[in-house]
């Protein structure tokens, strides 16, 4: 038992190559083609997701069971968040709203329902949301679109986003700074948030997972030594209740995700309406 090795619930969260692929030098700048399981399991959502898409899109009176799935989905972001925060002028953005929240929900599910693998030692899939690197390409990414998309609708005025109305101007001299610092820190919260629910979630997972196995090696030796079977049990059934928990967290972040950036379109689709 001394010589075994710690168990690190952090190593599920490692980056390492799978196909080794040349480096491209763009100036001083250097571009690893490389293809690593983070970039494999990106694919293989996008796949998945593409081929879900594809062979439910049907246009069918009386939808089947596929078809019903995805159009409660696109509800979701049509008439729970589009339709109530941004009105008939949002109708545009469904279609990027609709994708964000799918890609990150089945990154998210990829990520839950394949972990079950690692109590048997098997890396099947790879928690992509839980790098903040990825978060934080999608959080920028959304935010800077919405921000360029502000001044593309409305011009220099969009900077009075920044000046509350009705503030007395002598005020928007402490106010404007506070506006436009609670305005550019959304992507950082927007990333964290994704990345510390599902970091977290694995984490706790792991930690539950490696006491079933310690636990039931510990019994197997007999005598007295059995009786941590009854932990290793329960820690199995911390496990299922977990996954439970997880997959409901999977769902619910990627729905906070694509709520926010509802929210934050709201701001340049109705923007001066007092929304």
């Amino acid at each position: 038992m001394a010589n075994q090795p710690a168990i690190d619930p952090m190593e599920q969260f490692a980056i390492h190559k799978i196909v080794d692929l040349p480096t491209f030098h763009v100036g001083k700048l250097a571009i690893d083609m490389s293809i690593t399981n983070s970039v494999a399991t990106m694919i293989a959502g996008a796949l998945l997701l593409v081929i879900f898409l594809a062979t439910t899109a049907r246009r069918e009176i009386v939808p089947n069971r596929g078809q019903a799935v995805v159009e409660a989905l696109y509800n979701i972001i049509d008439r729970v968040l589009v339709g109530p925060i941004l009105g008939p002028e949002g109708r545009p953005y469904v279609p990027y709203l609709f994708t964000l929240f799918m890609v990150i929900l089945t990154l998210n599910l990829m990520s839950v329902v394949l972990a079950v693998g690692n109590i048997a030692g098997l890396s099947l899939t790879f928690a992509v949301t839980s790098q903040l690197a990825v978060t934080a390409t999608l959080a920028v990414l959304t935010f800077f679109s919405v921000f360029i998309l502000g001044f593309v609708k409305h011009g220099p005025k969009f900077v009075t986003l920044f000046a509350p109305s009705g503030m007395p101007k002598f005020m928007l001299i402490f106010m404007i700074p506070i506006e436009m610092l609670s305005y550019f820190v959304r992507p950082v919260t927007l990333a964290m948030r994704l990345f510390g629910n599902m970091l977290g979630g694995h984490v706790v997972m792991s930690l539950f997972g490696s006491f079933v196995v310690a636990l039931a090696i510990v019994g197997l030796s007999g005598g007295l030594a059995s009786l941590a079977f009854i932990p290793s049990v329960l820690s199995f059934t911390m496990i299922v209740a977990l996954t439970g928990l997880e997959l409901v967290v999977a769902i619910l972040q990627a729905f906070v995700f694509a709520a926010l950036a509802t929210v934050y379109l709201n701001e340049v689709v109705n923007f001066g309406h007092g929304h």
